[in-house]
């Protein structure tokens, strides 16, 4: 559990986290008013402008794996027309976020604590490297390839990610690649690679049925 000390931390994190968003470039298009309403809400008080689905992480123990809390439009509908949003990213020792892009938004990331590899490939398929310590920020711009690699075997990382988006969307590469039903002769002529490497891949990749 979360000492008091820690839980202070956070908070003072979780401030600088907020701030961000206003240098985040804004991705959805402007709304006509105040804010938008879903059409199953029928009143509006403070509890819509209220999100509290990050309270669990004030209590929260050390990760296990790779894990993100995200407060997006889908999880806080006032956010829809804002053009933004954020997510909590915790990585257990030696965990990956594994290659994936926003579409429609870009993402600055404040690491809190722990270090992080961090990389970001350009359209001219160049890759941006960086390994970040605490306190430090990186912006991965809308679109582009990106990933972040603890690579401390002993210890955790915590970030905030902030988005000019609402619904920022995000495309994971193996995901996409791998469980989607694209043919495995195509993958395998894509890769060079055989079409049992690729069976291969894709069985480590599908997730386990219920």
């Amino acid at each position: 559990m979360a000492s008091p000390a820690s839980k202070h931390e956070f908070f003072i994190a979780l401030v600088l986290a907020l701030s961000v968003f206003q240098m985040t470039s804004a991705g959805d298009p402007d709304i006509t008013s105040d804010f938008v309403v879903p059409p199953n809400v029928t009143a509006v008080d403070g509890n819509f402008f209220t999100f509290t689905g990050m309270r669990a992480l004030i209590s929260m123990d050390l990760p296990t794996a790779f894990k993100v809390t995200k407060a997006s439009a889908a999880e806080f509908p006032a956010l829809n027309g804002q053009s933004v949003s954020m997510a909590v990213l915790e990585y257990s020792a030696g965990s990956v976020s594994p290659p994936h892009a926003h579409p429609r938004a870009s993402e600055l990331l404040f690491l809190l604590y722990g270090s992080l590899e961090v990389g970001v490939v350009d359209t001219a398929n160049k890759l941006f490297t960086q390994t970040l310590q605490s306190g430090d920020m990186f912006i991965f711009p809308k679109g582009l390839v990106h990933y972040q690699y603890n690579a401390n075997a002993m210890d955790i990382a915590i970030a905030f990610s902030a988005f000019g988006s609402a619904s920022a969307g995000t495309v994971s590469l193996p995901s996409s690649v791998f469980t989607t039903g694209i043919d495995s002769g195509i993958l395998a002529k894509s890769f060079k690679r055989t079409v049992s490497a690729i069976e291969a891949l894709k069985l480590g990749l599908t997730p386990p049925k219920a």
